[in-house]
């Protein structure tokens, strides 16, 4: 009995050891035994705490990764603040925009862009899971890297976990509110994919990517099936935040098959967005 107490004891005293130490640091206590939460909290967190709130009642759009961006001009889009999703940097070989703000979180596109985050090739500041790129030390002083590994929920902060939601967009999504825009509208958001297989699998595609806005986005390369359903689920969540922040999501994007959110032309909402001040 008295080897058990000790045990019991030890883990205790343990316990206590370190929630002292996380209290110290300001660390939450909850986070207490998330090494990776400690890791980030001490490298990162801190660079991400400038971008609350500075685009406060500005309005924005977020641009996918969909075929639709072929038939969606998006030279139209500079003078605007643009949030650029994933491998977005391939479409500038045939239009050419400015972006505000990059973001990707996926595993297998962080790998296949390192080159791009380490050069910057989306000129502008970049987020990107940090569970995915915590080896990783990019010279690019514009990778922000964020913690993605939060419960399913919509989060308005990015300085605690945030959720990946089953697709960059939602991650986007909560960047922006941080942020303070009040209007984000949805561009190449098509939300209509040629797969076989089940939501999230990890596959090897063989021939020209249908589901991008290029041939080669995945070709040849690992990706994860998309997964529909638990991202309309995100969406309704984003939805409701903001409409509880008396914000709006506005879906723009050309023929897509999003059925959550206001829809509206390109054309229109080129008009009723506000540019950048």
């Amino acid at each position: 009995m008295s080897g058990l107490l000790n045990k019991i004891y030890y883990k205790l005293e343990n316990s206590l050891w370190w929630l002292l130490k996380y209290r110290k640091e300001d660390i939450p206590g909850e986070f207490k035994n998330n090494m990776h939460y400690a890791a980030w909290y001490r490298s990162d967190r801190e660079s991400l705490i400038k971008y609350e709130g500075i685009h406060k009642d500005e309005d924005c759009f977020i641009v996918g990764n969909g075929p639709s961006l072929n038939k969606t001009d998006l030279t139209l889009l500079n003078g605007y603040h643009v949030f650029g999703l994933n491998k977005i940097q391939m479409i500038f070989e045939k239009q050419k925009f400015d972006l505000s703000y990059h973001v990707t979180v996926n595993d297998l596109v962080i790998d296949q862009i390192d080159n791009e985050l380490n050069e910057n090739a989306f000129n502008c500041p970049s987020f990107i899971s940090y569970a995915h790129s915590r080896n990783k030390n990019y010279k690019n002083p514009m990778v922000n890297k964020i913690l993605t590994n939060g419960r399913w929920s919509f989060y308005p902060s990015i300085l605690e976990p945030i959720s990946e939601g089953y697709t960059v967009t939602y991650v986007a999504m909560q960047i922006a509110f941080y942020m303070g825009f009040k209007n984000v509208f949805l561009v190449g958001v098509d939300h209509s994919f040629q797969q076989k297989g089940k939501a999230n699998q990890e596959q090897t595609l063989k021939e020209d990517d249908q589901n991008h806005f290029h041939p080669d986005y995945f070709k040849g390369q690992q990706w994860h099936l998309a997964d529909l359903e638990g991202s309309e689920a995100s969406f309704a969540l984003a939805k409701h935040q903001f409409h509880f922040a008396g914000r709006n999501i506005i879906d723009a994007t050309v023929d897509g098959k999003l059925t959550i959110f206001e829809k509206m032309k390109y054309e229109d909402a080129l008009k009723v967005a506000k540019k950048k001040k």
